[in-house]
């Protein structure tokens, strides 16, 4: 008999404003797991350097590999979230699969989420109070662009779940999730 592994890695893709963090929030409540948004590892970058410059650039992928090199050393009963937005480009799909590398590091079981949403309800939620502040993406036509230009990285992992996110609340969504994984 093979044991479960003993944690998740859980990664959470979707475009801007689908509600990723909101989501993944409640979905960290339900498994017991801890939460490292994209934006957690973008953030000190974007704070102090020109986006697209070298030095944002450095930064950001030091922040990056650290984070994954503590969570490869972390508690391995204890489980993980992540959050990006990762089209079907070269570059996305190394990312994603550096998760891979982590869960398979850790001897967890992987999971890959897709959220998406209708363009409408998409537009909505990029365009509400905070996301600014927060450091996030507000711009309807990049998301236009993006969403026009790439499609959602559906990535290789141990289970895949896709959930499209239109009429669910964060909750709910999470609920939905958890119950996909069980």
């Amino acid at each position: 008999m093979i044991a479960e592994p003993a944690s998740l890695i859980v990664h959470i893709n979707g475009w801007p404003g689908t509600g990723k963090l909101t989501i993944a929030r409640h979905l960290a409540g339900h498994l017991g797991a801890r939460l490292a948004d994209n934006h957690t590892l973008i953030n000190p970058a974007e704070a102090l350097f020109a986006r697209g410059t070298p030095l944002y650039r450095s930064l950001r992928a030091t922040v990056r590999t650290a984070v994954l090199d503590h969570v490869r050393r972390a508690d391995a009963a204890q489980s993980f979230l992540f959050t990006d937005a990762l089209s079907d480009d070269a570059f996305d799909s190394r990312a994603f699969d550096d998760y891979a590398t982590l869960a398979a590091d850790r001897g967890a079981r992987f999971v890959a989420v897709v959220l998406d949403c209708s363009m409408e309800e998409n537009l909505k939620r990029l365009t509400r109070a905070g996301r600014a502040k927060a450091h996030k993406l507000t711009d309807p036509q990049v998301l236009i662009d993006l969403r026009g230009r790439h499609v959602l990285l559906k990535g290789k992992s141990d289970q895949l779940v896709e959930l499209d996110v239109t009429s669910l609340g964060a909750d709910e969504a999470a609920r939905e999730i958890a119950a996909r994984m069980a």
